[in-house]
């Protein structure tokens, strides 16, 4: 009877809504000229968006093997679930909160509400020669990824009901207004001069800060002690995982260049250039520390360095990129050494120390290594001559981090009042695979 409910239910409202489509332009709002579209931008930025896409299932691969085996069904879920709930907000809502006509500089109005007017006209404030249609849609895989980032604090451990809550919440009141501030027209931070070429402060500093806020309010793992180690259930899973982000990560950083042109192509290079020489970097830390260069280390210190190229791939030559990752490599993996080693925060996969120390590290690095004779819009840093766009930097990591914390660490604290955020102990213990959603990830 309860099934029979949820089907009338459902397809209640998907005949609503079907009924609501009659308000909305959509694609075919307004005419446009043909000869404006550049078709391989718009092919280039079309495939870019689908290796994005390929990036949130790789988090989940990524994240699913280093927790206990009791539990990555639960991850792999929580990606793939992040992916369909944010996809459908993005379209909705986050789209024009995002990139809709500025608000004084904070936010995005309502004038892209259900994509209304979003069609196959180009949008000339953020892409002259690709449809209007395929920036939103190359953007949506950002908007997917950042909220799933975060999932790698609270594994194992999390509500699966309370965690859909917070995720629709985190990315409408943190990423869309961020989003807005450093990439929007009118956003305060990019008005600024604020350079984040492809996400350094508007995914990684958001999701590492959220992800600290998130590890302090939701507290340990049961039975998992402050400095103990606990062993990844599947390694080689971790390395396709990370294998998958770093492919993935061309479409991230390049596909930002928003055509299939000359500052793509040096995206490209620094991208992969990068995440050689912090996974170099995190190899050798790994030896140093314990004698033996761990793959998981190797294939960690790739993601880290992939993390901090973000924001600077677009403004940086392929030298400044090695530095970058190895810069990277070593502030990164200090990080996690000190949160495991001397605190009691259970950031169970260190998303604080990839992605928001990774982040930080990026952004200021930007300010300091970054060329206008590789980017006409962008500026010199101080190595080039323009100090202050390190203090720009400086601002813009600030701003984007203590929002991030304090906005997720508010949400967190009124969801854990009104729903609770943990599972209960008996469920922990026996693990979320099987005791939530009833599938076992390995089977004797």
């Amino acid at each position: 009877m309860k099934l029979i409910h949820y089907i009338g239910g459902l397809l209640v409202l998907g005949i609503l809504i079907g009924y609501a489509s009659i308000y909305f332009g959509g694609a075919s709002a307004g005419s446009f000229d043909p000869a404006v579209i550049n078709s391989g931008d718009t092919a280039w930025v079309l495939t870019a968006a689908a290796l994005v896409l390929i990036m949130t299932p790789g988090v989940g691969f990524f994240y699913g093997g280093m927790v206990r085996s009791k539990n990555v069904v639960s991850v792999l879920k929580q990606s793939i679930v992040i992916t369909a709930l944010i996809s459908i907000q993005w379209v909705i809502l986050g789209y024009s909160l995002a990139f809709g006509k500025d608000i004084r500089g904070i936010l995005g109005d309502l004038v892209y509400l259900g994509l209304r007017g979003v069609g196959f006209a180009p949008n000339g404030d953020y892409a002259g020669t690709i449809p209007h249609l395929v920036y939103m849609i190359f953007q949506a895989k950002f908007a997917i990824i950042t909220p799933a980032l975060i999932i790698g604090a609270f594994v194992e451990r999390i509500r699966f009901r309370t965690l859909l809550i917070f995720m629709l919440l985190w990315s409408t009141l943190v990423y869309d207004p961020v989003a807005h501030w450093v990439w929007g027209v009118g956003g305060w931070l990019r008005n600024m001069g604020a350079l984040d070429f492809a996400g350094g402060t508007v995914v990684h500093i958001t999701a590492g800060l959220s992800a600290l806020a998130a590890a302090m309010v939701i507290g340990r793992r049961s039975g998992i002690k402050p400095g103990q180690l606990v062993p990844a259930s599947n390694v080689p899973l971790v390395i396709l995982g990370g294998t998958l982000l770093w492919f993935g990560w061309f479409g991230f950083n390049a596909g930002s260049a928003l055509s299939a042109s000359a500052l793509a192509a040096n995206a490209f290079v620094v991208t992969h250039t990068a995440a050689a020489a912090s996974a170099l970097t995190w190899m050798l830390l790994s030896f140093a520390e314990s004698k033996k260069p761990s793959a998981m280390a190797t294939i960690t210190g790739a993601v880290c360095g992939l993390v901090a190229i973000t924001p600077a791939s677009g403004f940086v030559g392929p030298i400044a990129s090695i530095a970058i990752g190895i810069i990277a490599g070593v502030t990164t993996y200090g990080a996690l050494y000190i949160r495991a080693k001397h605190t009691s925060i259970d950031d169970s996969l260190d998303v604080f120390a990839c992605h928001g120390i990774g982040g930080i590290t990026g952004a200021l690095l930007t300010g300091v290594f970054a060329e206008k004779a590789i980017n006409a819009l962008g500026n010199n840093g101080l190595l080039f001559g323009n100090p202050g766009q390190l203090w720009t930097q400086i601002i813009a990591v600030a701003a984007s981090a203590a929002y991030a914390f304090v906005v997720t660490y508010i949400i967190l604290k009124v969801l854990d009042s009104l729903m609770g955020l943990r599972v209960p102990k008996k469920v922990e213990e026996e693990g979320l695979d099987l005791a939530v959603h009833g599938e076992a990830g390995y089977r004797l």
